[in-house]
């Protein structure tokens, strides 16, 4: 074939200028011709056969070919030029111009392939958050895209790159270094993202704060305290903190203590739990757990009682919690059971007087 091929340029060469120029319209035509009876037969059967499947493949392979079309055209150009003879310098020049043409190619293949993979996940993206990342991430990713394609063009036009990548390395070390908490923060952003131990929107309590997740940032994360001032911190401290997420909490334990006076009788004793479960079972929303007599405590008779509030808010579990201490109370108080409160007995005589040790 290569053979087939010389002898051609000889004879076309051969001829004259008239005959090379003819030889070059001629053979951009056909070619563009048969690029686009390609373009045509293969996009059609291509297109018609991603319609009938849910696989991604098929369509990436249309969206490439109707990407490709304007550049294969320009390839036509070049194989009309290559029937002419050219001077050295200008046929260097093509040569050149075909390897920056391929580059150029590469570069826009790849950086059509981020975005339209990109395009997919923005599109099954429901979260604000994940879509804002998305787009950061495909901005770094064209960056480094382009980056690598400037190193490659310079190098297609004969320039050495060597030293420019060892440069660029020194230089990027020392950037990494003197950056090093910004890029750390920068890191730990996209872990949040990616790991998602919380959202915006999200009450969480780490260290000694706690509040609502409102912006995570690039570097920092802006956090809305329960007093009303906001929290900045950055995304590397944070992280480095155990984080409690209340939002994503679907129950509530809750565990809560009493105790009763020395004084109470026994079978009023064994009918506190009974009491205790019917109040936590008449309020709706919660789910009664145990009540026990637990502890023979310095001043009372200490019990013990858990029970589940099947919702995450605060403010419900408060409300319920208050329902729960009020009709205990209401019950003690019918039953004759009184709450224990710090008190001493002192002996005089053999006689006993208690006095309350909160007025001592």
């Amino acid at each position: 074939m290569r053979e087939i091929v010389s002898a051609y340029l000889r004879y076309i060469r051969s001829s004259g200028i008239f005959a090379e120029v003819l030889a070059a319209i001629i053979s951009f035509f056909v070619t563009a011709l048969l690029i686009k009876l390609f373009l045509y037969f293969t996009a059609n059967k291509w297109l018609r056969y991603a319609k009938n499947t849910k696989n991604v493949i098929d369509d990436l392979v249309v969206f490439l070919i109707g990407k490709s079309a304007a550049f294969l055209y320009v390839f036509a150009i070049y194989v009309g030029l290559y029937q002419i003879r050219l001077p050295r310098k200008v046929e260097h020049l093509v040569v050149v111009s075909l390897k920056l043409l391929i580059s150029i190619y590469v570069i826009y293949i790849v950086v059509v392939l981020i975005d339209w993979f990109m395009e997919g996940a923005l599109n099954k993206s429901q979260s604000k958050l994940k879509t804002r990342s998305l787009k950061g991430v495909i901005v770094i990713a064209k960056l480094v895209v382009y980056s690598f394609g400037a190193v490659l063009i310079l190098n297609n036009l004969g320039i050495d790159v060597t030293a420019l990548i060892t440069g660029l390395g020194i230089t990027g070390i020392a950037v990494a270094l003197a950056a090093q908490k910004i890029l750390g923060d920068l890191f730990n952003y996209f872990t949040i993202v990616l790991d998602k131990p919380f959202e915006e929107g999200d009450f969480i309590v780490f260290g000694d704060f706690a509040g609502t997740v409102e912006h995570i940032g690039l570097k920092s994360t802006r956090i809305r305290s329960l007093s009303g001032e906001e929290i900045v911190v950055s995304n590397t401290n944070l992280i480095d903190e155990k984080i409690q997420n209340f939002k994503r909490m679907k129950t509530r334990r809750v565990v809560f203590k009493f105790g009763v006076v020395y004084e109470t009788p026994l079978e009023k004793l064994r009918k506190i739990p009974v009491i205790v479960k019917k109040v936590i079972q008449s309020i709706e929303g919660t789910t009664f757990d145990r009540c026990h007599f637990v502890n023979f405590g310095d001043f009372s008779l200490d019990f013990e009682a858990v029970y589940y509030v099947n919702d995450s808010d605060y403010l419900h579990y408060m409300n319920i919690h208050q329902s729960i201490n009020l009709g205990i109370a209401e019950q003690f108080k019918k039953e004759g059971i009184s709450f224990a409160y710090p008190t001493q007995v002192v002996y005089l005589n053999g006689n006993s007087v208690k006095q309350d040790s909160a007025k001592k």
